[in-house]
């Protein structure tokens, strides 16, 4: 066995250690179970369909596999649900900021949408200042801990209501406070983009940084109305640009104009394999675009998108990874590189974190062999003597 064979090939311990870098993660997709029935029980929320953590984190995994559009996003609604106070707030955030932390996560773009946090008599402005207040908050707790992030917020608005110019006022305001960039989400299927062209078009006269959820459930038509009609920076998902590469029998590939123009501007393609599966763009973690796209060397990052609905987190990402494509800490390096590059902070804190913090994490990670292939001749020729 090579030394480039046992460097390379992450243990689960190795994983988790590694630095990693997320971009597209929801706020209301990660809370800890115990946390929500915590909520339920403070704010008088009564609609869990269970109370005890175990059984509660059991149904919003069955729910999101489940294949029923209805049920996964009932799940939503008792996640914001017990997101209405400041206080519930900043705890769901802090608490963020830490497991993603205890994961390896070293930097994390965190998104939410300001405007579902209002039924408790929040403005959206509160409802950012708590958040803020608990990614903060989060971050010194993990530094406690030995661990080492920074959360940036992504503000998201609703693609089917009609606050888009509002929240993106409302991210511009903030960007310098805790904000990073701006977002749509919501169903794909008869709500375009374009229908929000006056936020994109004033965050580009800002010179702000968005992401647009495109290309998931939807196809081809969504990912081109977010580059060229919106101007995305990045796009959240992006896994349907697989319908414009063709692999034919002999293994050579064409790309299409769109496939082609995403990887020749570097793209960043935000992709959540564990989410992807449950929504059914890909069938198997083998058969996620994932590995085409990495091979074919498109801007791809990994990210967990919902947490808690779909049962993951950073590091099992990297596994079922690992497992479906042989990939090395080579490989997740690469992930991790391109996931900061594409990251909406200034160049030159980009370019510290990757040559300060993640190139040196992997090296380490790497070079680690080389003591546990030690500590096992000395350990053999000790039970020689």
């Amino acid at each position: 066995m090579t030394s480039q064979t046992i460097a390379n090939t992450p243990t689960t311990d190795q994983i988790r250690r590694a630095p990693k870098v997320l971009l597209h993660d929801h706020l209301d997709g990660g809370l800890r179970p115990g946390t929500v029935v915590d909520l339920a029980r403070e704010t008088g929320y009564a609609g869990l369909p269970e109370t005890d953590p175990g059984k509660l984190a059991l149904w919003f995994h069955q729910a999101a596999d489940s294949g029923s559009l209805e049920r996964y996003l009932e799940t939503f609604s008792h996640t914001v649900g017990v997101m209405q106070t400041r206080e519930a707030l900043v705890r769901v955030a802090a608490e963020c900021a830490e497991d993603l932390a205890e994961d390896g996560v070293v930097y994390a773009e965190v998104r939410y949408a300001p405007e579902q946090h209002l039924e408790g008599g929040l403005s959206l402005e509160e409802v950012v200042e708590a958040v803020n207040e608990g990614f903060r908050q989060g971050e010194r707790r993990a530094r406690e801990n030995g661990h080492r992030i920074r959360v940036g917020a992504l503000l998201t608005a609703m693609r089917h209501a009609a606050r888009a110019l509002e929240i993106a006022e409302l991210a511009n305001r903030y960007r310098d406070l805790g904000v990073v960039g701006f977002d749509i989400a919501g169903a794909e299927a008869g709500h375009p983009p374009t229908r929000h062209l006056d936020a994109f078009e004033y965050l580009k006269r800002e010179n702000n940084h968005f992401t647009i959820h495109a290309g998931e459930a939807f196809g081809l038509p969504s990912i081109w109305q977010a580059l060229q009609w919106c101007g995305a920076d990045r796009l959240g998902h992006g896994v349907r640009i697989i319908d414009d590469i063709q692999v034919h029998e002999d293994g050579s590939v064409k790309l299409g104009r769109l496939a082609s123009y995403v990887r020749d501007k570097r793209v960043p393609l935000e992709l959540c394999p564990s989410s992807n599966l449950q929504t059914g763009a890909a069938a198997s973690y083998a058969e996620h675009p994932i590995g085409l796209l990495r091979r074919l060397h498109f801007r791809a990052t990994v990210n967990t998108d919902n947490r808690l609905m779909s049962h993951t987190s950073m590091s099992r990402e990297f596994e079922h990874l690992v497992d479906a494509f042989g990939y090395t800490l080579d490989d997740m390096q690469w992930f991790s590189v391109n996931a900061m590059k594409s990251a909406f902070i200034p160049f030159d804190e980009r370019l510290a974190m990757i040559n300060d913090v993640i190139k040196p994490g992997y090296a380490e990670l790497k070079s680690e062999w080389l003591f546990r292939q030690t500590a096992s001749t000395s350990d053999s020729a000790a039970s020689e003597g």
